[in-house]
């Protein structure tokens, strides 16, 4: 086709010029082709890794519990939001799971419970051998406000956030409305040392736990904030070098029976002294019985507890903010710092409506004559009385029962041998089938 002259197409005929605006017509129509470009693959392969303690906290009532777990949950996990948030941001490699990061926690928190110092150690990709990345800034853009990056440290290849701890401490909040603190003192000191505190934990015989012996380094009780009515904020202080599945939530609800005069202060050492001897009498105490079975009863409430600190050594960890070691890192510091305040100046607003909102009923509920403490519980009046398990919590309870004269559990012993014998025996079938072995006949859950 004739290409337009200088002068345009005034010297086209009409058949050259209906062959050329045919031809611009089809262009017009023609989809255009968009060039496309492949995602450039990351290679962890490629890229050196460096081993990392991260210490971050979180609101426990936010999650289901710490711990990552396999199939679904009401709320999401802790574990599952960070480690998300890691593969994210390419620092570890998501197909290849936990194992592959080498992911270690200090401690486990169970469901509703909350952290300010919780630690994991990790393996983590890095551009070059001694680079070091902005991880609070990388992690918390990438975090909920309920999960927040405190620290970092480097760490030696051998480190490990669980077996590396010295101790770990957590406290437990609490109101003295109805409580004799000195009273329950007296009785946190008794789990100062090292003790068997099966009678003092959930027992678990999936996990054929046979040693329960514990070191508990502090047991105090202290005020946090007290009004001239009494009424305001204890806290108790644990510090041990490790624990038991719920031993925290265990010795509260034992606290608080010794707080509201229920039962006196060495029924501590009782429930610690499994077998004959085990632990010496004290002085004014009648001898301890033997409570070698668990006695039934209700563990407090999850809420008030906080896994507040874990400690390692000095030589092993360096706390630190920023990518560089001589940064102080007060750009990066002054924004988490500005977040947790608005966090908890929001939550003081929840709280003075709250007690706005009990202001306005008391005007028309006065409030009863108060049980706790009683000073005899053989005076007790045979009414609904509610027992504090924490966080606002109570077990209601017409009659009381003595810790010691109340139901017993069977033995650790018999315990651990029925569940081998039993969900255990059929789990390790289900495993055999699984690879090949024999069909197990009984296919119950575990």
């Amino acid at each position: 086709m004739t290409s337009p002259s200088p002068n345009g197409y005034k010297g086209w005929s009409r058949e050259e010029l209906i062959e050329r605006i045919t031809l611009l017509e089809s262009k017009k129509d023609r989809p255009v082709v968009q060039p496309v470009i492949q995602p450039k693959l990351f290679s962890f392969s490629s890229h050196p890794r460096r081993k990392i303690a991260l210490k971050f906290s979180y609101s426990g009532w936010e999650y289901g519990g710490l711990a990552f777990q396999l199939g679904p949950t009401p709320l999401p996990t802790v574990e599952g939001v960070l480690f998300d948030a890691l593969a994210k941001a390419r620092l570890i490699d998501q197909e290849a799971g936990f194992e592959g990061c080498g992911w270690e926690k200090c401690g486990r928190t169970d469901r509703g419970v909350s952290a300010a110092g919780q630690v994991v150690s990790l393996w983590a990709t890095t551009s070059k051998p001694t680079f070091e990345h902005d991880y609070l800034s990388i992690l918390n853009r990438l975090l909920p406000d309920t999960i927040r990056v405190l620290a970092w440290s480097p760490v030696a290849p051998k480190f490990s956030a669980r077996f590396s701890c010295l101790y770990r401490h957590y406290k437990y909040f609490f109101s003295p409305l109805g409580l004799d603190i000195p009273r329950m003192q007296q009785a946190a000191l008794r789990l100062v040392g090292d003790h068997d505190f099966r009678n003092l934990c959930k027992l678990d015989p999936q996990k054929q736990i046979t040693i329960f012996r514990r070191k508990v380094i502090t047991a105090e009780i202290e005020p946090l904030s007290l009004a001239e009515n009494g009424e305001g904020v204890y806290v108790f202080n644990l510090v041990g070098t490790a624990f038991l599945y719920h031993q925290v939530r265990h010795i509260m609800a034992i606290l608080f029976l010794v707080g509201t005069g229920l039962e006196p202060p060495s029924v501590v050492s009782s429930l610690l002294n499994v077998e004959a001897g085990v632990e010496p009498t004290k002085d004014g105490d009648s001898p301890y019985e033997v409570v070698d079975r668990k006695p039934e009863y209700q563990m407090a409430d999850a809420l008030p507890l906080m896994l507040w600190e874990c400690g390692y050594p000095e030589t092993e960890v360096s706390w630190r903010t920023t990518g560089k070691p001589d940064d102080d890192g007060s750009a990066q510091g002054g924004t988490l710092y500005h977040q947790m305040q608005s966090i908890h100046s929001r939550s003081q607003i929840y709280t003075t409506l709250n007690q706005h909102f009990f202001a306005a009923a008391s005007i028309h509920h006065p409030p009863p004559p108060s049980l706790f403490p009683v000073s005899n519980v053989e005076l007790l009046p045979r009414e609904a009385m509610n027992i504090p398990l924490g966080g606002g919590t109570f077990k209601r309870s017409n009659n009381y029962t003595p810790l010691l004269k109340r139901n017993r559990l069977d033995t650790v012993e018999v315990m651990n041998e029925r569940w081998r014998t039993g969900k255990g025996f059929r789990r390790d079938e289900r495993r055999k089938a699984a690879e090949g072995g024999p069909v197990p006949d009984d296919d119950e859950d575990e």
